[in-house]
């Protein structure tokens, strides 16, 4: 979500929205309890992912393409800052890549808790 500042001039307001508040930290470092790093060399970076049932991780990046291979079936719904989403549904034991994502959330609402792993290329 954009961070506004209100900056009050007499009768008139001005809001200023932030576009550098569009960027979140990488996946890992903006919430380690779903992101855990598990390998990491010069050239990839390996996570492990575990949204429990019904959970929102914290407003995350994916700074580089990546590939998820899904450890479980799963749904998670993505909301992007703007306000739209859109659900991403995986199997077990499936690979599929994702693209550069410079800020969203995913939400767990599948009957159960979700796990992935992800790779990243540095």
């Amino acid at each position: 979500m954009p961070r506004r500042t209100v900056l009050g001039l007499g009768v008139a307001t001005i809001w200023i929205v932030s576009a550098a508040a569009q960027q979140s930290a990488p996946s890992y470092q903006a919430d380690p309890a779903v992101y855990k790093v598990i390998f990491e060399d010069q050239n990839f970076r390996v996570i492990a992912s575990t949204w429990k049932k019904g959970t929102t991780d914290q407003p995350h990046s994916h700074p580089a393409a990546f590939v998820v291979y899904a450890l479980s079936d799963c749904v998670l719904r993505l909301h992007n800052p703007d306000g739209t989403t859109r659900d991403s549904k995986s199997t077990a034991g499936t690979a599929f890549a994702g693209p550069i994502t410079s800020s969203h959330t995913a939400e767990n609402v599948s009957e159960s808790d979700c796990q992935a792993i992800f790779v990243e290329r540095k």
